[in-house]
C-alpha cells in the first residue's frame, strides 16, 4: 500500500488527510507549518506519524501531497531529496506541474491535485470535500492514480493542461470568492435602511440557497429571475437612481454585472434584441454617471 505523506498541516492538508485515510489510504506522515500542528493532524489518523520538517516526510512517504501556500511550493520542490519512483502531487489551483521541475528532474513523478471547494476552516473542509470536482493534471501512470483517488473521496475529476490552470483558477475565483463580496455588497445596502449585517446575511442566505438549488436543477439561463431577465427597464433605472443617492460607490458593479446579465436573458428567450439594446443604454449610462460625479470630486476637492 501507499505510503502518504502530507507537507502542510493547514486547512486543505488537514481535509486531504482526514478523507484520505477514511477512504483506505495509508496517511503516515505529516508536517506543518509548526511541529504542534503537525501533531494536531497526526492525531487525528491512526498510524500517521508528525514530522519535525518536511525532509522526515519525503524520505519516509511513497506519495506525498504538498499543501502549503503556493509561494512555498516551489521552495519545497528544490530543497528536498526526492527519488525515481516517488510522486510528488501539488494542491495549487493555478500553479501548474512546472513548480515541481525539481523533484521531476530527480526522477520523481509530479502533478496537481486541486479541490475545487471554498474551505474556511478545517471542519468545513472536512465536511465539502466529498462532492467536490478536482481539478488533475499530471501524465500517466499518476493520472490514473489520481483519478482514482478523487473517486475514493467521493469526488469528480476534470483533466487540465498546464495552460489551463490560471484561467481555471480565476473562473474559481470569481464563482466562489466573489461571491462573498457579493453579499458583502448587498449587506451594506440594508445597512442604508438600519438592518445590521448579521441579519441581513441572514434575509439573504434563502435567496442565496434557491438561486444556487435553481442553477443545480434549471441551470443557465433558465436559473436567471429579476429585472434584466424580464426586461423591466424603469426597475433598473430607479435602481441606479436609488444607488448614486444611497451607495454610489456599488453603482459601477451593480451596472457592470447588469450588462453581463443580458445576454442570459436573451439565452433565456425572455427579451429581444430591443429590449437588451434599451438595458444596455441605461446601464451604460449609470457607469458614466457614476465616472463623472468622481471627476467632479477630485475637480472640487483640487
Amino acid at each position: 500500500m501507499l505510503k502518504i505523506g502530507i507537507i502542510g498541516a493547514g486547512t486543505v492538508g488537514s481535509a486531504l488527510a482526514v478523507r484520505l485515510a477514511e477512504s483506505g489510504y495509508s496517511v503516515a506522515a505529516v508536517s506543518g507549518g509548526t511541529f504542534a500542528s503537525a501533531e494536531k493532524l497526526a492525531r487525528t489518523i491512526k498510524g500517521c506519524r508528525a514530522c519535525n520538517n518536511n525532509r522526515q516526510v519525503a524520505d519516509i512517504t511513497d506519495f506525498v501531497f504538498i499543501t502549503t501556500p503556493d509561494a512555498v511550493i516551489p521552495q519545497i520542490a528544490a530543497g528536498l531529496q526526492w527519488r525515481k519512483g516517488q510522486s510528488v502531487v501539488h494542491c495549487s489551483g493555478s500553479d501548474s506541474t512546472e513548480v515541481l521541475e525539481p523533484a521531476r528532474k530527480m526522477g520523481a513523478q509530479t502533478g496537481a491535485f486541486h479541490p475545487l471547494q471554498s474551505f474556511a476552516g478545517v471542519k468545513q473542509a472536512i465536511a465539502n470535500l466529498p462532492g467536490s470536482t478536482i481539478a488533475i493534471e499530471a501524465e500517466e501512470p499518476l493520472s490514473s492514480t489520481l483519478k482514482e483517488m478523487a473517486e475514493k473521496l467521493s469526488c469528480r475529476w476534470i483533466e487540465l493542461k498546464a495552460e489551463d490552470k490560471v484561467i481555471y483558477h480565476a473562473a474559481a475565483v470569481i464563482a466562489g470568492n466573489y461571491l462573498v463580496t457579493l453579499v458583502k455588497l448587498a449587506d451594506d445596502l440594508w445597512e442604508t435602511f438600519g438592518i445590521p449585517r448579521e441579519q441581513a446575511t441572514q434575509a439573504l442566505l434563502p435567496l442565496l440557497k434557491g438561486t444556487l438549488n435553481n442553477i443545480e436543477n434549471v441551470g443557465i439561463p433558465q436559473a436567471l429571475t429579476g429585472p434584466i431577465a424580464r426586461g423591466d427597464t424603469e426597475t433598473v433605472k430607479k435602481h441606479i437612481a436609488a444607488l448614486q443617492k444611497e451607495a454610489p460607490d456599488a453603482l459601477s458593479t451593480y451596472c457592470e454585472l447588469g450588462l453581463q446579465t443580458i445576454p442570459i436573458a436573451q439565452a433565456k428567450g425572455k427579451i429581444d434584441e430591443e429590449k437588451a439594446a434599451e438595458l444596455r443604454s441605461v446601464l451604460k449610462a449609470g457607469i458614466k454617471r457614476k465616472t463623472t460625479d468622481n471627476h467632479f470630486e477630485k475637480i472640487t476637492r483640487s
